[in-house]
């Protein structure tokens, strides 16, 4: 690789750090931030002022790998986000705020955030 060159998951990192200069979670907007891996997709919603994660979800979790087999990645990350918009509304979160970590918002976290929507999140 020449000198000077970054790699891909460095620039994200870096347009990650850029965002969340901004993008915080508060106890009335928490932060629904997504980790998308080569092979599964996790969420959280963070309230970042007492550091506390409220819902979580993932594709490794029972109730997604049970649905998830011969299902392409995109469609694993729509139960996912279903999964953690039904888990936050229960505890009483109705509004996030989309945390992308740096991802482009198309493919599987596009998917995971229209599903959230669908299952009663607002942002």
């Amino acid at each position: 690789m020449p000198s000077g060159a970054k790699t891909n998951r460095a620039v994200r990192l870096a347009r990650h750090r850029r965002v969340r200069r901004k993008v915080g979670g508060v106890p009335e907007r928490p932060r629904l931030a997504v980790f998308r891996s080569m092979n599964h997709i996790y969420a959280q919603v963070i309230d970042d002022t007492r550091g506390i994660t409220l819902a979580s979800a993932s594709s490794l979790e029972g109730e997604v790998r049970g649905q998830r087999d011969g299902k392409p990645k995109t469609e694993v990350s729509k139960l996912v986000g279903a999964l953690v918009a039904r888990r936050a509304v229960e505890k009483g979160v109705g509004a996030v705020v989309f945390d992308r970590a740096g991802y482009k918002y198309h493919g599987r976290v596009k998917g995971l955030a229209d599903a959230a929507r669908k299952g009663g999140l607002l942002f």
